[in-house]
Order: C-alpha cells, then structure tokens, then sequence
C-alpha cells in the first residue's frame, strides 16, 4: 500500500513538473499575475497601517477631524490601488491560462496529427475529445490561479513578517509556528483528492465515450430495438461519473473546512496574546491593532493556495492523460510519417516527377505493442502506368502496405524506393502531392459540396469544378438541391447515400488529378446497378496512371495488370490474373469462392 501510495506520488509530481515548464512558456504573463499579487500584498498591508493609525489618531490621542483628511485620502487611495490591482491580476491570470491553453492544445492536435490515421485508429475518439477540450480546459485553475499563488503565499506572508518582527517579535514567532500548518494538511488531505479526480476523470472520460458512440451509432439502436436499453446503461455511466464528482466535492469542502479551522485558530492565538498584552499596558494600541488587522490576511495567501490546489487537482488529473497522449503520440511519430505544416500548403507545386517505378524491398512492419508482424518480408514492383491489384483475407496487411506507400507508417526494416531513392528521403507532402487516395469509407465534412469535393485542389477554378462533376456523375445530386454546389453535407455524409459518397470520393480523385492512385476499392457493398456505374468511373480514373488497389470484387482483379496475395503479412503468390488462375494455388481458391463454385 505504501509502495502504491509513493508511485502515485512520483507520478503527481512528474506531471506538476511537466506542467510547470509549461508555465515557463509563458513568464511574463505569469510574473505580471504575481506581481499584481505582490503589489496587493503591500498595498493590504498598508491599508492595515493606515486604518490602524487613523483609529489610533482619533480614539487614543484625540486629534481633530481636519488632522485626518490626509490619512482618509491616503487610506481611500490605497482601497481603490489595491482594487485596481486585484481586478489586474485576475485578468492577466486569465489571459495567461487562455494562452498556454491554446499552446497546449494546438501542440497535442499537432502531436495527434504527426502520428498519423493509424495511431489514431487504435485510440477511441470520445477519450481524444475529452482530452483536446475538457482536459486542456481543466488546466485553467493550475495555470492562471495555483502557479501564482505558489510565489504569493511565499512572497506575501515573507513581506508581512519584514513588517511584523520589528514592531513585535513574539507575534512574528507565533507567525512563523503556525504557517507551516496550513500547507501540511493541505499536502495530507491533497493525497485523498488526488485519487479522487483521477477517478472522477476517468469517469469523464468513459461518459464522453459512451455519449460518442451512442449517438453515431443511433440508426443501429433504432433499428434493433435496444435504444432503452442503452439509455439505462447510459444512465449507470452518468450515476458513476455523478458519484465520483460528489466523492470530490466532499473531500473539497472537507479540505476548505480544515484549512479555515486552522487559519482561524492561528489567528485567535495571535488575538490572544496581542489582546493580553495590550491589556498590561506591554504593546501599545497602534501597533497591536496594526498586527490584528493584519493577521488574517498573512493567512489568507496560504489558505487561497489549498484552496487553488485542490481546484488544480483535476487539471493535474486531466494532465496525466493529456502528457501521456503526447508521449505515445511522439513516438508513434517514430514509424508515423504525417507532417503538419502551418500555413499555405504546397499542394499541386510538383517538383518530383510522376514515378517510373516503384519497390518493396524486403519490407517488414510491426506496431508497438503488438508481439507479431504485421508484414514481412514484402518484396514487389509498381511501374509505371501498371495496376496493380492487393488481394487478402481480413487481417492480411493489406490496409498496412497502402499506408507505407502513403507515408503514414515507416517500415521497420527493409525499404520503399521511388526510381531508386528511398521513400524516407523525399518530402512528405512533394510525395503526397502525387498520390490521389481513394478509401472505401471517405470522410465527408460538414460543408458545403463543393467544399468537400475541391479539398484536393482549393484554387480549383469553376470549370474543373463542373468538369469533375460530369466524370463522376454528380448531376444527379446537383439537380436534385437547388443550392447545386453550394448545397451543406452533413457530418460523415449526412444526406448523401453509400454512392453518392464514393462519388464525391472518386470527383476528389479526378480534381487532383495525380500519376499515382492509390485505391481500396470503393464498390464494395454497393447494389449491383450502382456498382456498375461506379466501375466505369473508376476505369476512367485508372487511364494513364499508376495504381495500386485493395481489391473486394472479381471484377477490378480481372482488369488488374498485375495481383498481390497477401496471407499472414505475407505475399504468398503474385503474377498476372491468368498465371495466377493457371497455378490453382490461394488466388485460384479465392477466385472460386467468389464465383460461388
């Protein structure tokens, strides 16, 4: 238990470090918030010594009413400074959280990105939401009140004591005794809420995932029956996230409780013994009064700090997540291939020439974390203008190998060349530049049509627009919207069906217009008439270019140049269709199967 305690200790601060330098990104805007705290800190403690004179002025020596205008005036002046101040530390604290927040998230949808569709495939996208929105947004407290506050309930409580030892060293000791107190049981009690968050996040975490998948996968619901069903389960997730955060709030207003009984006990032994000795005439009125009214407010700093830790707490929980997402993704960075680039991209400036041949040399790939290889010992050619067909079972590597030719993964060992220079040495998007990908499920986003078919080129002119349009039989969908082009698609194809979607796929395909397809084939579960008229765009978009196709359909094998069988992260056979068909081997088996024979 002990052993288990002390590694989530370890964890808790290798994650405050690591949000610390965080918060390094952004030291001037942190130094402004402290030193706004610090000038509230002179200026309480200034008010205290004004207040304190003026009463003293007027009840102990008597003085006349126009003696203390200047004091009144000084005192007011100081109030509204020190508003001042306050009102500037919150805003600066919440422009430097919104900062740092929007680094944090722009470098974690960056890392995402570098890592590539096949990280990401093995991550749920409810967990990835939560994070990106929810967990970067949980770090505000830590970052625009808890880092601050650490300098302050040092710095304030040392500025107080510089004033206090030398108007009375008795107080400044009882200070000095009961300070520590504060921060120790906040240290104790933060032990318990740390366990807490982190299990009220994960909690979050679940909830958002289970609310995701429950609304993409609505129509299925419907269709089987099991809407209710899924809402009581729905509901179970709700309860235990509703537990975990009340778990939390207990404990916080446990913490806020211990951390008032201890200020409020340190400040009545002050009151005491300044009380006692001004009554035997052993500490005189100005400055034990001074040191009353200033009593609270050295504990304040230090107080305000448990309570900012423990609004911190969930951020540091939320952190965990967040910096663990950045270390998997940096090193799925390391077979990954994906760059981001800011800015104008430099898509259709082709400096590389169209591709006269293409190999696999000896290929192997395996994903971290997985014991078995997933391809092995991949050895083909590509050339120019040839279509070349991969065949496999499910599980095969087929999606894999299309992914090394995209420069989304790296192999593990062997190489890619393109005309003799390793895949590796060139650009990754001089690469992509020449590659049109065609999946069998494409995206659509939620915008407009034209929007969704002109992403291979955005400076695609009005005519290629049109023009793209009639290759791919997208009239249809025109005629049917009186918007046309400027028709909205919903999120994942909203309003389109399957064929309509791979239309638009294909239409992408035909506007970026490159030398290289790379295809999986998108007929596939489509009714039979459709699938006809799809077949002829896509022999269309096969003329004059090199193509590499994962093939579901007898029909594309059979107009293919050259077949790929791929078993077990293997190429069992390759040949032309006839010479495989001749060798009655796997291709044989499989073409067979698929006749129904």
């Amino acid at each position: 238990m002990c052993l288990r305690g002390g590694f989530i200790i370890n964890c808790v601060m290798h994650h405050l470090r690591r949000l610390l330098q965080w918060a390094r990104t952004d030291v001037w805007g942190i130094g402004t918030v402290v030193g706004m705290g610090l000038i509230v800190g002179f200026m309480t403690v200034l008010q205290a010594y004004l207040f304190a004179q003026i009463l003293n002025a007027a009840f102990i020596q008597h003085q006349g009413r126009v003696s203390l205008y200047v004091p009144l005036a000084l005192l007011l002046g100081v109030m509204l400074g020190r508003a001042g101040a306050i009102w500037g530390s919150e805003v600066a604290a919440q422009r430097v959280a919104v900062r740092i927040k929007a680094r944090l998230r722009r470098t974690l949808l960056e890392a995402m990105l570098r890592a590539g569709p096949a990280y990401l495939k093995t991550r749920r996208t409810g967990n990835l939401i939560a994070t990106a929105l929810q967990g970067v947004e949980s770090l505000e407290p830590f970052f625009a009140h808890y880092v601050p506050q650490v300098v302050l309930a040092a710095g304030v409580p040392l500025l107080v004591l510089e004033v206090v030892f030398p108007l009375d060293w008795l107080t400044g000791l009882v200070f000095l005794a009961t300070a520590p107190l504060i921060p120790l049981f906040m240290m104790l009690i933060g032990r318990m809420v740390e366990q807490l968050t982190r299990r009220q996040w994960r909690a979050l975490q679940r909830l958002n995932e289970y609310i995701l998948d429950t609304l993409q996968g609505l129509v299925s619901l419907k269709a089987m029956g099991r809407v209710e069903e899924r809402g009581m389960h729905l509901g179970r997730v709700s309860d235990a996230y509703y537990t975990a955060t009340l778990a939390v709030l207990r404990m916080t207003f446990l913490s806020a409780l211990v951390m008032e009984l201890i200020s409020t006990l340190s400040t009545a032994l002050v009151a005491v013994q300044v009380g006692l000795r001004l009554l035997y005439g052993r500490l005189d009125f100005l400055h034990g009064f001074f040191i009353l009214l200033i009593a609270p407010e050295f504990y304040l700093p230090l107080r305000m700090l448990g309570q900012r830790f423990h609004a911190a707490m969930s951020g540091v929980s939320a952190a965990q997540t967040i910096f663990a997402l950045l270390d998997e993704a940096a090193t799925a960075s390391a077979w990954s291939r994906v760059s981001f680039v800011e800015g104008k991209s430099s898509q259709f400036e082709r400096p590389l020439a169209p591709p006269q041949r293409i190999r696999f040399e000896d290929v192997d790939f395996i994903y971290p974390g997985r014991p078995e290889m997933t391809l092995q010992g991949i050895t083909f050619e590509i050339r120019q203008g040839q279509k070349v067909a991969l065949i496999g079972p499910s599980g095969a590597g087929k999606t894999t190998l299309a992914y090394l030719l995209l420069g989304f993964l790296q192999p593990s060992r062997g190489q890619i060349t393109i005309d003799g220079r390793p895949l590796s040495q060139i650009p990754f998007e001089e690469w992509r530049n020449l590659i049109a990908w065609v999946p069998q499920n494409p995206y659509i986003f939620n915008a407009s049509l034209a929007w969704n078919v002109c992403m291979a080129d955005l400076e695609a002119p009005e005519e290629a627009l049109v023009a793209v349009g009639r290759q791919a039989f997208l009239v249809e969908i025109l005629e049917r919207h009186s918007q046309a082009w400027d028709t909205m698609v919903g999120e994942r194809g909203a309003g389109l069906s399957g064929g309509e979607a791979q239309r638009v796929a294909l239409a992408r395909a035909f506007l970026k217009n490159a030398p290289l397809l790379v295809m999986d084939e998108p007929t596939a579960h489509l009714d039979p008439d459709l699938e006809v008229r799809l077949e002829q765009m896509i022999h269309s978009l096969w003329q004059g270019r090199t193509s590499l196709i994962i093939a579901h359909r007898l029909g594309t094998i059979q107009n293919a140049d050259w077949v790929l069988v791929l078993e077990g992260g293997r190429i069992v056979e390759q040949g032309t269709p006839a010479d495989l068909l001749a060798q009655k081997g796997c291709f044989y088996s499989r073409v067979m199967q698929w006749r129904g024979l």
